[in-house]
């Protein structure tokens, strides 16, 4: 551990990226304390304890305890989350986004984005003027209001500096890619999850200390914990590999043998994060209205993490996003293409057709095993600390974010520092 620390500052490009990626993430941090002028923060914060539910809890832990101090990043960057869901999906089913995406090269990834960023603007801009307007219409219990503005002033500024700092999350993101390490949206809801673990144990030290939590039912959840955290890298780290050979021209006898490694959770935790994307912004919205309508108080209730309605919801959406970004990932087609190419052959399979069918085979199975167990470990903890009774959060969401997003930062640190062992190595010849 020592020793790859030592390796990892000797080169300068990849100490770099790891402080530039740092900075970033204290920015973005920094910003989460900031508050939006003309609102009560602790009176909001005890709103949302004593009203908000699981359904706050869950948007709290994306936006990195934001929400709770309604600070300038109030919304995180599920709104770029929602934009990119939106744009992925047009994209599979427009045959102009489509052309412009596979035909036009970096041309047609550069147009997807900008398109990608104008819709988060105007997602951004939607929720936030609707958060602003539920906010003018909270009370204290004695009737107080929660802002000190007059309404539309806050309407109008809140709106602008949520949405504002919507995107300046998004364009930090970006950078992280760009300039850092990992991927920088997934490295910000990452940031925010981390942030919350220390005050969490903290919470829980206090409810075992006062009683609240046995020492049994707290070891049950470590126990969990534990589990699930062994799980998740077993199932990111498993792969199955397909055995290909390569022949010299005109001769049919392997001169060399590789293999095709295809991971068992290809789409790794974007399976995840859209899923809750998508279940979060019909609840948001109904959350502003629940008061005024029994239809909206409904639909936040089945949508609450702890309704099994959502639990149903949930894992339907995280075998579905599983299958349909493996299929944006993955094409079968470029594979078999490339293979034939390059000379190269699966044993038993003929090249071409037959290829990208047996392909297709190992895939669909692949994804379906995968996004299955990805599917119990996101629900399965919330399910038994709903059955124990465990009075604090915790949720297989947070953990699947946490180690699969480290496994991919450690993976690509690893590969940088590969790469400059094979430069210098080619350096001394």
């Amino acid at each position: 551990m020592i020793e790859k620390i030592i390796n990892i500052l000797e080169i300068k490009e990849l100490r770099s990226r790891i402080a530039f990626t740092l900075i970033i993430l204290a920015v973005y941090r920094l910003g989460t304390h900031i508050p939006v002028p003309g609102v009560n923060s602790e009176m909001l914060m005890h709103y949302f304890n004593s009203a908000g539910g699981a359904l706050f809890n869950i948007y709290n832990l994306f936006s990195g305890g934001a929400l709770g101090r309604f600070s300038v990043f109030a919304l995180g960057v599920m709104p770029y989350i929602s934009a990119s869901i939106i744009m992925q999906l047009l994209t599979a089913v427009i045959p102009t986004l489509e052309r412009l995406q596979k035909e036009e090269g970096d041309y047609g990834r550069w147009k997807i984005s900008q398109y990608t960023r104008y819709l988060t603007i105007a997602i951004a801009s939607f929720q936030s003027l609707g958060l602003s307007i539920w906010l003018t219409t909270l009370k204290t219990e004695s009737g107080a209001s929660l802002i000190s503005l007059s309404p539309f002033t806050f309407v109008i500024l809140t709106t602008v500096i949520v949405t504002t700092g919507t995107v300046l999350l998004m364009w930090l993101g970006e950078k992280i890619t760009e300039f850092g390490i990992g991927n920088g949206i997934s490295m910000i809801i990452l940031s925010g999850i981390v942030a919350g673990i220390v005050p969490a144990i903290l919470r829980t030290y206090e409810l075992v200390k006062v009683g609240e939590i046995s020492i049994l039912l707290l070891t049950v959840a470590l126990v969990i914990i534990v589990a699930v955290i062994a799980g998740i890298v077993y199932i990111q780290e498993a792969e199955r590999r397909i055995p290909i050979q390569y022949a010299r021209r005109n001769i049919m006898i392997s001169q060399s043998a590789s293999y095709l490694p295809f991971k068992l959770n290809p789409s790794g935790v974007i399976p995840i994060i859209f899923a809750v994307a998508i279940l979060m912004f019909p609840a948001t919205i109904a959350q502003f209205f629940a008061n005024k309508s029994e239809i909206a108080r409904m639909i936040v209730d089945y949508l609450s993490p702890q309704s099994y309605v959502y639990f149903g919801l949930y894992v339907a959406l995280i075998i579905f996003f599983a299958y349909f970004y493996t299929a944006i990932l993955i094409n079968p087609v470029d594979i078999a293409d490339n293979l034939r190419r390059s000379g190269a052959f699966i044993p038993g399979v003929r090249s071409g057709s037959q290829t990208v069918e047996y392909i297709n085979y190992i895939l669909t199975r692949l994804v379906f095993a995968g996004s299955i167990f990805l599917a119990l470990i996101a629900i399965l903890p919330m399910l038994l600390i709903k059955w124990l009774n465990v009075p604090f959060y915790f949720g297989g969401t947070s953990a699947l974010i946490v180690v699969v997003v480290a496994l991919d930062t450690i993976h690509q640190i690893e590969a940088y520092l590969a790469m400059k062992k094979y430069e210098g190595f080619l350096r001394r010849f």
